[in-house]
């Protein structure tokens, strides 16, 4: 194999979106969950690896099998070449639509499912991955046949239904011990879950937008437990669930509570408002990136209770008296002490670092607002429109009526 590099990073983008794969090879003597789930749905026993290799030579090289299930899932599947023994990649199953009960009971009588086996394809199919756009994993598949095949002419993409035969007699299910599997089935979803969601934790804690908003866009919405039947209602308290971890996140990375509660509130009065799970899934988004920056901006894991004090009532007023006197008289210390920790753990002096918050309000409000300059000036807790008129061409470069002319050009 003459593409290994290129098939290891083909996995982690996989894994970024929360795709399962498999590499079948002729010693395999069963496939991980859950895409064995593809045949044991309908076989029930672990006999599907030997009826997969009775039929493998009927699957051509330099094909991508896209395979539609008549249960609303697909995968992909193909032959990889150069291999020393037959090899075959699986991708999925996914799903491209949010799956709703209705649509599993229909799907359920469709295919004549006997009733007590009703409760295993729901689980199945709500635990599927999301793809809200299969054209971007179309696209990345056709990156890497390029690579294994040469050039995008020397492959193709071949959409198939799923040929799998339905067995639902009871010899059929006689081989599928029911009890056993669902419950250990359910402690490896949760144990994933649980997982996943400490991961995101940890992300956002450190700020890491990139690596929290890859879990939330590989996220399952549709995979949440149904606790009540308003499926629109079930999303909402889930998404209450993720602002809850979130806040814990933005805490543990020691924001104090007062941003925490603001930005906490905001969402959850948001959840509430939403009309729609598409609505949900961007909302999602939003909020990992905007935990994610709370933490850049604010996390005082860094520093000092006194100076994570005086952080926050900067933070808190800017039109406050923020002068070091006033700041170690409500702290109790010498002001002299005050100013050498600031220094050493701000990197700034305390005028300093007060100064660029005030210019950065200021920038703020100049984009965001037409107040005058002078209105401006107080807002930032510079009562002299002269003295912040010097000080904004400082750190800017341009005063701040320059500054908002600009904007308009």
């Amino acid at each position: 194999m003459t593409y290994q590099a290129e098939l290891e990073f083909f996995k982690k983008l996989l894994k970024n979106f929360h795709l399962a794969y498999v590499i079948i090879t002729p010693d395999m003597k069963t496939l991980p969950e859950p895409s064995a789930g593809i045949y044991r749905l309908y076989t029930c026993c672990d006999d599907y690896m030997k009826d997969f290799w009775e039929r493998a030579d009927k699957y051509k090289d330099n094909v991508i099998y896209r395979i539609n299930s008549i249960c609303m899932y697909r995968y992909l599947f193909f032959r990889l070449p150069d291999t020393d023994e037959p090899q075959f990649m699986l991708i999925g199953p996914y799903v491209l639509t949010g799956i709703s009960q209705k649509m599993v009971l229909e799907t359920a009588e469709y295919i004549s499912l006997p009733e007590e086996h009703y409760h295993r394809l729901q689980q199945f199919l709500i635990g599927l991955p999301r793809i809200y756009d299969e054209s971007v994993l179309l696209s990345m598949l056709n990156v890497f046949g390029e690579r294994i095949w040469g050039s995008i002419d020397n492959f193709r993409l071949q959409d198939e239904n799923s040929r799998i035969t339905i067995d639902f007699s009871a010899e059929g299910y006689a081989q599928y011990d029911e009890e056993y599997e669902e419950p250990q089935q359910l402690m490896k979803i949760l144990e994933e879950r649980y997982n996943e969601e400490n991961s995101l934790i940890q992300a956002v804690a450190r700020g890491q937008t990139h690596k929290a908003e890859a879990f939330v866009n590989g996220f399952n919405i549709q995979g949440i437990e149904h606790r009540i039947p308003d499926r629109l209602r079930n999303v909402k308290n889930y998404m209450i669930i993720l602002n809850t971890l979130l806040r814990k996140a933005a805490e543990s990375a020691d924001v104090h509570p007062i941003h925490i509660d603001k930005l906490s509130s905001e969402f959850a009065h948001r959840i509430e408002q939403i009309t729609s799970e598409s609505g949900m899934n961007t909302l999602s988004r939003e909020m990992v990136r905007k935990y994610c920056l709370l933490v850049t901006n604010h996390s005082m894991k860094d520093y000092s209770l006194l100076v994570r004090k005086v952080l926050t009532q900067i933070d808190l007023d800017l039109t406050a008296d923020l002068s070091l006197k006033v700041q170690a008289k409500a702290l109790g210390v010498n002001a002299s002490y005050l100013s050498t920790l600031f220094k050493k753990e701000t990197g700034k002096t305390l005028t300093e670092y007060v100064n660029g918050k005030r210019i950065e309000y200021a920038i703020f409000l100049l984009n965001s607002t037409q107040l005058q300059i002078q209105a401006i000036a107080q807002y930032c807790g510079i009562s002299d429109v002269n003295y912040f008129t010097r000080l904004f061409k400082t750190a800017v470069g341009k005063t701040p009526k320059e500054y908002r002319d600009s904007i308009y050009i």
